[in-house]
């Protein structure tokens, strides 16, 4: 019998994670993480944690598996919050979730599971995984989930063949339905229970809210810029060959005030991020406003009317090196190959067509359709026929 420990997150998905291992004889331990009681921040007024562990602790003695819980909140403040608040300082928009599962469950957590004697950990993700020998090798294989509404393989985008070698997704396979059905049948507690919205592992966030505890609120300006804006309308340059094309293609827009009309007052550019429509509170305007840009140094805003907005919308990203992962090392490109995939810039949105292109110092991609926000310090994760192959942090 192989040992597993399942991260029972007091949801219906770790639950029936749980549920399916046992049934399928592995020996199970269920552990809960508590990532959070940092009284100087608080997350939000709820206490989730005190609510889930109580839920993750009923359904292993339902399933008579042993369990305990393990705060990890040290590392969590470490590697996850300091993080983000450092990030949004910048004016960037990290992916807690992305880092949570490489940096956390997938490290500090595996590593509590493997000194438990475990042989696996397994997670309630909506993804699966796949082996195939190479070269007299086992290589690791990470797939989308089978339910397209809920896949969420691009949360796992940063994982290595290491860490896959002992991971296990045993709800992979199901839709969400077929998940709370198991549930119900085997009379779990979580059958019904609502699905966690917010920061991995905390619960209910109000973002502004959080940051306010450590970026101070400073009033600034928010400026409409119009689509006349210059260097949106100018023609493209003849370039020397395709790496001066695509670098000149991902460049941002660069804003000053005087470029669009002052049309109201913020409290702090490090709270908005690039896309984002609601928090503005101006009026006066035919269709909404959406944050174009932000300049955490000047403190301004800079937003363009309507989602269509030209000032929104790249075709070019670049990861460089150092922010560079395969989970796939043995398809990792070399300088000047170019790989043919289907990518994505944040979760939930549909994969686009684009091309991956190596250069010296990084890679860039480039997609077949102009993205929407494309904005620095989130995750690009490309695939190929389900699989996801790497992922990096847009620069």
């Amino acid at each position: 019998m192989k040992r597993v420990v399942v991260g029972l997150s007091g949801g219906v998905d770790s639950s029936v994670t749980a549920y399916l291992l046992k049934e399928q004889g592995y020996d199970v331990i269920g552990l809960f993480m508590k990532n959070w009681h940092d009284d100087s921040v608080t997350i939000s007024d709820e206490c989730p944690w005190l609510e889930d562990s109580n839920d993750a602790m009923i359904v292993a003695e339902k399933l008579g598996i042993p369990f305990q819980t393990v705060d990890l909140s040290e590392q969590y403040k470490e590697r996850i919050v300091d993080y983000m608040f450092d990030e949004y300082e910048k004016g960037r928009t990290p992916n807690p979730d992305v880092l949570c599962n490489r940096e956390i469950k997938f490290d500090v957590f595996m590593d509590i599971a493997l000194s438990l004697g475990a042989d696996f950990v397994a997670t309630g993700h909506y993804c699966r995984k796949d082996e195939e020998i190479i070269d007299g090798k086992p290589v690791y294989k990470l797939l989308a989930g089978k339910d397209g509404n809920k896949d969420q393989s691009y949360f796992l985008c940063q994982l290595s063949q290491e860490q896959l070698s002992k991971a296990l997704f045993p709800i992979g396979e199901l839709t969400k339905p077929e998940v709370r059905e198991i549930a119900k049948r085997a009379d779990l507690i979580t059958a019904e229970k609502k699905d966690s919205q917010g920061l991995c592992f905390i619960g209910k966030v109000r973002l502004p809210d959080f940051l306010q505890q450590k970026l101070q609120p400073k009033e600034g300006v928010i400026v409409q810029v119009p689509n006349s804006f210059e260097p949106y309308n100018k023609p493209l340059p003849r370039f020397e060959n395709k790496e001066a094309e695509l670098t000149y293609k991902s460049k941002k827009y660069e804003y000053a005030v005087a470029d669009g009309k002052v049309v109201g007052k913020h409290q702090g550019a490090h709270y908005f991020t690039k896309g984002q429509r609601k928090g503005l509170a101006v009026g006066g305007t035919k269709e909404p406003l959406f944050v174009i840009e932000t300049d955490v140094e000047e403190n301004v805003i800079f937003t363009g009317e309507g989602k269509n907005h030209k000032g929104l919308y790249r075709n070019v990203l670049f990861v460089s090196n150092e922010e560079l992962h395969w989970v796939r090392e043995d398809l990792a490109l070399a300088t000047d190959e170019t790989m043919e995939v289907e990518a994505r810039i944040r979760y939930r949105q549909a994969l686009e067509k684009a091309k991956l292109y190596k250069v010296e110092n990084g890679l860039f991609v480039e997609f077949e359709n102009p993205q929407s926000a494309i904005q620095e310090g989130q995750f690009v994760a490309w695939y190929k026929n389900e699989e996801l192959l790497g992922s990096g942090v847009i620069s």
